[in-house]
């Protein structure tokens, strides 16, 4: 028997260290070779860690959160082969402790009566190996809280005698709509008084009136309910973090202009009649080409500030952020060289990327080293935005909801239907003074409202 140390190895160019979001394994639980045992975030992406060897794990680095440092003990690993070893880690012969007789008398202890079977792996022993045929897996006991919630019986009005007995049919009359809302509400309506032949929506109304002093609370009235901890960890950690960094160090300021984006929509409908196999269109992929257009006569907002060296590089090359929203929360993976795209591959590139975010399947070079982001929440809209400028950029563009309200022509007092669209800018003062910015936005204002003009030469 030995012992081998899984070292967590140098996962990114300049990385110290990387956060432990999930462990995939336990202290007793039997690994086989390449099996996933954790995943470890970076400032990048997150990492899945795979054994290099089989055996059982003895010791884990720590909890999820944790940040470990590359080069130090990720899990440690008893293998049956004493000369074992592996890249990333270290083999090292021993002989039977105590501490591994330890850990044998607690799993012991902690699943009694279990016999060859190893905790948490849905596993037998090494010769029953993917459970085929093998020992039943021991299935832990499930706790239930005894604290369920339950919906309080109504209260009746004193002079209504006793309740009605179990089983007992309401003499009650009600129309079908009082009576749905009153099981809606919880409510017996044999319980109910009224001084008419029926029950009425009113005598609902004074029931719950009467009753509310007295405790009583329909079925989906707000309820207290216990406070939750959350640890902040993973990917909402580095939001957190990110987002601070940039509020703390970058002097923000916003600017909105409207768009009348009539043109544009109905060119995009066009577009995607005539699509073939191609992608639908959205509109972001039209403002990513109305972006790239107009940046080279704006070189200040497409670039990296490096505040500690005190010194900003203007990217000749356009590597777009889009923002994206995930179950684990905001990321924002780099359309790569999106100056050299028509609108159908940014559109192919933008689902693409997105697909690989909510999947958590984006590669480190799909992430960081932008050099404009654009944000957007889509349907969700809004009338305006401030967004955070993703550091070490200087500029991030939030397009808003598109919403159709009358405007003048400009020919006397005659009225149109436009579609409108506010679109929202934020800049880092330092390197963005407010007069580029707006003119910027109208240098965007002209592309997305003469929409030829996004495919003139």
């Amino acid at each position: 028997m030995a012992r081998f140390t899984f070292k967590l190895p140098d996962i990114g160019e300049g990385i110290a260290e990387a956060e432990i979001v999930a462990w995939h394994v336990a202290v007793g639980d039997r690994v086989e070779e390449d099996q996933n045992i954790a995943d470890m975030m970076t400032d990048k992406a997150t990492v899945e860690m795979e054994s290099p060897v089989s055996g059982v794990v003895v010791e884990l680095a720590g909890e999820v959160g944790d940040q470990v440092a590359i080069g130090a003990a990720l899990v440690v690993i008893e293998t049956e082969d004493a000369g074992e070893s592996a890249g990333g880690g270290e083999a090292i012969a021993a002989p039977p402790s105590a501490e591994q007789a330890e850990v044998a008398e607690q799993y012991e202890a902690e699943n009694p009566g279990v016999e060859e079977i190893l905790p948490g792996t849905g596993r037998g022993t090494a010769g029953e190996a993917g459970g085929g045929g093998g020992a039943p897996q021991a299935t832990p006991p499930v706790r239930q809280d005894a604290s369920a919630s339950s919906v309080a019986a109504p209260l009746h009005h004193p002079s209504d005698g006793p309740p009605p007995r179990a089983g007992e049919e309401p003499k009650a009359l009600a129309s079908p709509a009082v009576r749905a809302r009153a099981r809606d509400l919880g409510i017996d309506l044999a319980q109910v008084k009224t001084d008419a032949d029926r029950v009425r929506h009113a005598d609902l109304d004074a029931f719950l009136r009467y009753n509310a002093g007295q405790g009583y609370q329909a079925p989906g009235a707000s309820r207290a309910r216990a406070d939750e901890q959350i640890r902040v960890i993973g990917m909402r950690r580095r939001i957190a973090e990110n987002m601070a960094a940039s509020k703390r160090n970058i002097p923000h300021f916003t600017y909105v202009d409207e768009i009348d984006v009539t043109a544009l929509e109905a060119m995009r409908a066009d577009l995607n009649d005539h699509r073939g196999a191609r992608p639908k269109l959205t509109l972001l992929p039209l403002l990513i080409v109305a972006i790239c257009r107009t940046l080279p006569q704006f070189p200040m907002l497409n670039a990296r500030y490096d505040d500690e060296a005190g010194v900003v590089t203007r990217s000749g090359r356009v590597h777009l952020g889009m923002a994206a929203q995930t179950d684990a929360g905001l990321t924002v993976p780099v359309i790569r060289d999106a100056q050299d795209r028509n609108v159908w591959q940014l559109a192919t590139e933008i689902a693409r990327l997105a697909e690989a975010a909510r999947a958590n399947k984006l590669k480190p070079e799909e992430l960081g080293n932008g050099t404009i982001t654009v944000t957007s929440l889509g349907p969700l809209g809004g009338i305006a935005t401030t967004p955070v400028i993703n550091r070490p950029e200087v500029a991030i563009i939030g397009p808003n909801k598109i919403v159709e309200r009358p405007v003048f022509t400009g020919r006397g007092d005659e009225i149109r239907r436009a579609k409108l669209m506010n679109l929202s800018i934020s800049c880092d003062h330092r390197v963005v003074d407010g007069w580029d910015a707006a003119s910027y936005v109208q240098a965007l204002k002209t592309q997305l409202e003469t929409p030829v003009l996004l495919f003139a030469d």
